[in-house]
């Protein structure tokens, strides 16, 4: 690397010996005055004029120098007011510049050089020196009274700063990412830190903050992984409550006595009254119980303490902030108390050692992500009265595999629980009355789910596309299936739909590929648009006599439905029900509205009877039988049972009335007291 000079922003009028004219490009304000917009000579020391042609030179515009491999030195008139963006950019041989002092404001990466390590400045009030790969030394003389935003942000290997005595305010991103930056005394007349004023500098390892600071702004140390303590004087009312996140070698805060606003509790950042944890120290390890004056954990209050492993949450907290505890890298267990209401936004996420919570029934509120990103969190208790769809922000538990749904419980909202791959047991109490919509759709390694009595209704798309479902059993109060609740449900073998609902919403099981069987009771009374539509494993469904309307689709394509048997009268039919399948339709003696043919099909009349009149009835050759006759070909099951009061109906043959008659008989017969038999659809 070239020889290093020192760049020298002072407020001299320097007489410099005569010097060949450089030859420069300007162009003419409005006022007269000019802009200096390039250099066009070989000189490698550069003098820029202060007037040309009678005129003012009053700004370097910005990219007037821009990649000029030829200056070694600058010499900046006092006329000049203003120094453009990127006006010195990548200068490779500038090692020395000089700025009059005129000079009040300096555009983005004016001074931008590979060659820079040493910066005084003494007169101008805001400087945007960000990215000096090479400075090393940074001199703030006392005439300078503050920073502005990223004045000195990303110099990476700035070790030494000083800091005139009548500098106010370090600006907004003043020096963050100087990462080399090990220490710093701030003079007593600053009053404010800024928004990230010192972020990122990861070698500061201790900050004096003098007794004229009122406030710490946002993020302020945030990322200064090396600072070890803060002591908090008592002119600061206002910190910021992610000033000094993510400090991991941070191990306490020490509160002057005498501070109006904020304590600090074995360590911990708290207010005056002890009543908001505001900060947690970031290398804070083990076990932690929330002091019981404690009313709310403030945002940000532990984030990144990675080395907490459990923390107690006391009784009198109401209140979780947002990113409270995120990215606890250690923490195992955490005890919510049962008065806590609120949990914010990120509150736990990136606990990546979390493998259990409980959420009390006092909890009404769950913030975004509240959860995302805990990798080993397979066990979730939910005792909130409502489940709400803010619940869905326990989004990113990729390993959540059992949930139970506490006795709390009342409502399970709208997509609570959509999406969630990895859930695999669902556990609900006994207090559970709605399961929203989306509430468990696309949980895609759930695969039982039992229904309790409580619930009356389950919503539109409840359990959609949970592909590995097999079986649903339903509580008896359930009245209200929505649509497309088990859509695309594709492992589900057999339904028994409870005897209190009366319509099957539009798609329910449309897309059940494996559905072998379906118990309509004769509460329905409406079956919706597409309900069996793709059920490409159902052979048979009986109708009841309650239902009065199938609507458009209800079992298109499911190809392999050879039979449906009706109770009653035909109902009310949509298009293209049971297109394209060479479905076989039954209906009842004595039923109406089918004589003319339904659905694009030919209706057959059901009609077995048991002859128990001709010769057949009886013993034959040690077997009881009789003769059944009916519609030719119509397919029938014999049941038998010994008693009505406990039936056990056992099939005992199936099969179809070939010629329009079968000949039965029961080799069994002679080791019951008594059997009753009877004869039903397949």
């Amino acid at each position: 690397m070239k020889a290093l000079q020192t760049l020298k922003i002072a407020c001299l009028l320097l007489m410099l010996p005569a010097v060949v004219q450089a030859q420069f490009t300007f162009t003419t304000n409005a006022d007269n005055t000019l802009t200096l917009t390039g250099y066009t000579d070989t000189n490698p020391v550069v003098t820029i004029p202060d007037m040309t042609n009678g005129m003012l030179v009053t700004s370097i515009g910005d990219y007037a120098l821009i990649l000029c491999p030829i200056p070694t030195s600058i010499t900046i008139p006092n006329s000049v007011t203003s120094i453009g963006e990127y006006a010195f950019y990548g200068c490779p041989s500038l090692t020395s510049v000089t700025i009059g002092n005129g000079v009040t404001s300096i555009g983005s990466f004016a001074l931008y050089s590979w060659s820079l390590t040493s910066l005084t400045i003494d007169s101008v009030a805001s400087y945007a020196f960000s990215d000096l790969p090479s400075l090393t030394s940074i001199n703030i003389g006392n005439s300078v009274t503050n920073i502005g935003t990223s004045a000195f942000y990303n110099c990476s290997q700035v070790t030494n700063v000083t800091i005139g005595t009548n500098f106010t305010s370090i600006g907004e991103s003043a020096f963050s990412s100087c990462s080399s930056l090990a220490s710093i005394t701030i003079p007593n007349s600053v009053t404010s830190i800024g928004t990230n004023a010192f972020r990122s500098c990861s070698k500061l390892t201790s900050i004096t903050i003098p007794n004229s600071v009122t406030s710490i702004g946002n993020s302020a140390f945030q990322y200064c992984s090396s600072l070890t303590s803060v002591t908090i004087p008592n002119s600061v009312t206002s910190i910021a409550s992610d000033a000094f996140c993510f400090c991991c070698s941070l191990t306490a805060f020490v509160v002057d006595t005498n501070n109006p606003a904020y304590s600090n509790a074995d360590g911990v950042l708290v207010d005056k009254s002890q009543t908001t944890l505001i900060q947690c120290p970031g290398a804070k390890a083990g076990s932690y119980t929330i002091p019981d004056t404690v009313t709310s954990i403030g945002n940000n209050a532990f984030q990144a303490c990675s080395n907490l492993t459990s923390v107690t949450i006391p009784n009198s907290v109401t209140s979780i902030g947002n990113y409270a505890f995120q990215s606890c890298a250690s923490l195992a267990s955490v005890m919510i108390a049962n008065s806590v209401t609120n949990i914010g936004n990120y509150a736990f996420s990136t606990c990546s050692s979390l493998n259990n919570v409980t959420i009390p029934n006092s909890v009404t509120s769950i913030g975004n992500s509240a959860f995302g990103a805990c990798t080993k969190l397979t066990s979730v208790t939910v005792d909130m009265t409502t489940i709400g769809s803010s619940f869905a922000s326990i989004s990113g538990i990729t390993s959540l595999k059992n949930l139970i749904i506490g006795e709390y419980v009342i409502t399970v909202g709208s997509t609570a629980f959509s999406g969630r791959s990895s859930l695999t047991n669902v556990t609900f109490g006994n207090s559970v009355i709605s399961i929203g919509n989306n509430a468990f759709s696309s949980c895609s390694s759930l695969n039982n789910v039992t229904i309790p009595n409580s619930v009356t209704s389950i919503g539109d798309n409840a359990f959609s596309s949970c592909t590995s479902l097999t079986n649903i059993t339903f509580g008896n109060s359930v009245t209200n299936i929505g649509n497309n609740a088990f859509n695309s449900c594709s492992s589900l073998t057999s339904v028994t739909i409870p005897n209190r609902v009366t319509k099957l919403g539009d798609g329910t099981f449309s897309g059940c590929s494996k559905l072998t069987s379906i118990t309509i009771p004769s509460s329905v009374t409406s079956i919706g648009s597409s309900v069996f539509s793709v059920c490409s494993s159902l052979n048979s469904v009986t109708i009841p006599a309650s239902v009065t309307n199938i609507g458009n689709d209800a079992f298109y394509h499911s190809l392999y439905l050879t039979n449906v048997f009706f109770k009653g009268n035909a109902p009310s039919f949509g298009s293209s029900v049971f297109e394209p399948s060479p479905h076989t339709v039954y209906y009842l003696p004595g039923a109406t509205g089918w004589s003319n043919g339904i659905a694009g099909l030919t209706p057959v009349l059901w009609n077995p009877q048991a002859q128990t009149s001709d010769a057949s009835f009886g013993v034959r050759t040690n077997k009881f039988g009789f003769n059944i006759t009916g519609t030719t070909n119509i397919p029938i099951v014999v049941e038998a049972c010994t008693n009505l009061a406990n039936s056990g109906w056992m099939p005992l043959q199936t099969c179809k009335l070939t010629n329009g008659s079968i000949y039965f008989s029961d080799p069994q017969w002679t080791n019951y007291p008594a059997r009753l038999y009877r004869i039903r659809s397949p």
